[in-house]
């Protein structure tokens, strides 16, 4: 797929790979030169997993948005499959 640089060196990234590859609005980026060509890939969250009452859970520095409600179903219909 082709796209072009804007003036003010923007990006526009097709919605087609955004929806393959699950970028969303808002989602942070880390972007790099290598062997002459650019790379851009989601920056995951740091987390560290910490014991819960004798279960594990994942804990963050950063608070991160809140789960809709949508999220969750589409989560449980996805493990029911």
């Amino acid at each position: 797929m082709r796209t072009t640089i804007d003036g003010t060196g923007r990006i526009a990234i097709p919605k087609q790979l955004r929806d393959a590859v699950e970028l969303v609005p808002g989602q942070a980026l880390e972007v790099v030169a290598r062997d002459g060509r650019i790379e851009i890939e989601a920056v995951s969250q740091a987390m560290d997993l910490v014991e819960r009452d004798g279960s594990l859970a994942a804990e963050t520095d950063d608070d991160p948005d809140p789960l809709t409600a949508e999220q969750v179903r589409d989560v449980l219909e996805s493990t029911r499959r």
